[in-house]
C-alpha cells in the first residue's frame, strides 16, 4: 500500500520530513477493521509527534489521526461493522496513522460515517469532535439541555477543537458561549460556529469580558496557549468553577486556582484507546452521536480548507499552516496518487 511516513524528526521545510513510501498491507485481527482510507484531516497532535518521536532505525512512522473510509475487510471478533461500511474515527497514537492506503483501526473507536457528508467534510470531524464530547460532557461534567443563566469561555474558539466545541454547546445546552480568536476572519468564523459573544484574545482577557458586561465565567476550556491566558483565566473564572484544557503548557501555578476552589480538567482523547479502558467503546457512540447530529443538519463540517490530494508536499504545506498557528477549522486532504 501507498503512504506518506517519515524515518527522522525534522522541520517540515526539510525535504525527507514526509516521503512516499511503500508498506505492506495490514492484516485485521480481534475488533479491528481494515479500512479504505479516502480522506484525513490535519491535527496539531501530527506536527507535535513528527517533531518529538522517531521509530525505530529503519522502519517507517505513519502519520495521521483523523479519517473517513470504506471497510475493506475486519478481524474475526468484529461485530458493529461490516466490509463495505462508510466509517469515519481518529484512531489511537498506539497504532500507525491514517496517512496510508489502507489502516487497521479498532472498531469500539469507530463511528458510522454521516449521509449528508463527502469523505473529506466527514474527515475533518472525528477527533475534534470526540475532544470536545468528552471536555464538555465527560470531564467538565455538562448536562444536555441544562445551564441557562451559565456562561463558557472557549480560548482559541477558531480551530478544530474549538469550532466543533462551540457548536455542540450551542445546540445540546442552553448556556452562554464567549469564544475568543484575534484576527477579523476567525472572529467571523467563531460567531458563524454559534457562539453568542467573541472576544479577541491578543487583548486581556479580563478587559474583554467586562467589557462584554460578564466579568466572571463558569466553565473556561483553554485550546491554546495556556500559559499566555492562564492569569487571566483564574481571575476571571467563578468561584467553584471548572477549568478544562487540551494544550502542553510548560507550567501552570495551580495555587491560583485553590481560593475559588476550580476544579481543573485535562482531555486527551487517546487516553481511552491508548489504555484500552473498559468503557473504550464510549468513542463509537460518541461518533454515532455526532452523526445523528450532523444528518439532522444541527452540526456541520469544520473542513476550512482542502488541500488536495495525501501526499508529502500537501501534507507538509498542512503542518506548516498549523505549525504557523494561523489556522481555522480544519484541513483536509482526499484520494492518494495513482502509482507509477
Amino acid at each position: 500500500m501507498q503512504a506518506v511516513a517519515y524515518q527522522k524528526s525534522l522541520p517540515i521545510t526539510a525535504p525527507d520530513s514526509l516521503q512516499d513510501v511503500t508498506l505492506p498491507d495490514p492484516e485485521p485481527q480481534g475488533r479491528d477493521l481494515l479500512v479504505e482510507v479516502r480522506a484525513v484531516s490535519a491535527n496539531p497532535i501530527d506536527t507535535k509527534v513528527r517533531r518529538r518521536a522517531e521509530p525505530p532505525p529503519g522502519e517507517w512512522k505513519v502519520l495521521g489521526w483523523d479519517a473517513a473510509g470504506i471497510v475493506r475487510a475486519v478481524g474475526p471478533e468484529v461485530s458493529l461493522f461490516k466490509p463495505g461500511d462508510r466509517v469515519w474515527y481518529a484512531g489511537a497514537l498506539n497504532r500507525p496513522g491514517s496517512n496510508a492506503e489502507l489502516q487497521l483501526v479498532d472498531e469500539r473507536i469507530v463511528g458510522r460515517m454521516p449521509e449528508r457528508l463527502d469523505f473529506a467534510a466527514a474527515a475533518a470531524l472525528p477527533l475534534t469532535s470526540i475532544t470536545a464530547w468528552e471536555m464538555l460532557f465527560d470531564r467538565l461534567g455538562l448536562t444536555p439541555g441544562g445551564h441557562a443563566g451559565q456562561s463558557l469561555l472557549i480560548v482559541g474558539a477558531a480551530g478544530g477543537v474549538g469550532s466543533i466545541m462551540t457548536q455542540l454547546a450551542r445546540q445540546l445546552t442552553d448556556i452562554t458561549i464567549i469564544g475568543t480568536a484575534s484576527r477579523p476572519h476567525t472572529l467571523a468564523w467563531v460567531e458563524d460556529m454559534g457562539a453568542q459573544h467573541v472576544i479577541d484574545h491578543s487583548r486581556p482577557l479580563t478587559e474583554e469580558l467586562r467589557r462584554l458586561g460578564i466579568p466572571q465565567v463558569d466553565y473556561v476550556v483553554s485550546l491554546t496557549h495556556t500559559d499566555a491566558h492562564f492569569a487571566a483565566i483564574a481571575d476571571s473564572i467563578a468561584p467553584q468553577g471548572r477549568f478544562g484544557l487540551i494544550d502542553d503548557p510548560q507550567h501552570l501555578d495551580v495555587l491560583r486556582l485553590k481560593p475559588k476552589s476550580v476544579s481543573l480538567h485535562w482531555e486527551s482523547m487517546f487516553t481511552r484507546s491508548l489504555f484500552g479502558t473498559p468503557d473504550m467503546i464510549a468513542q463509537h457512540h460518541i461518533l454515532n452521536r455526532i452523526t445523528a447530529l450532523v444528518d439532522a443538519g444541527r452540526i456541520r463540517s469544520t473542513c476550512a480548507e482542502h488541500f488536495g490530494r495525501i501526499d508529502p508536499a500537501n501534507l507538509k504545506r498542512a503542518h506548516a499552516l498549523l505549525e504557523s498557528g494561523q489556522a481555522r477549522g480544519k484541513i483536509v486532504l482526499s484520494g492518494f496518487a495513482t502509482p507509477a
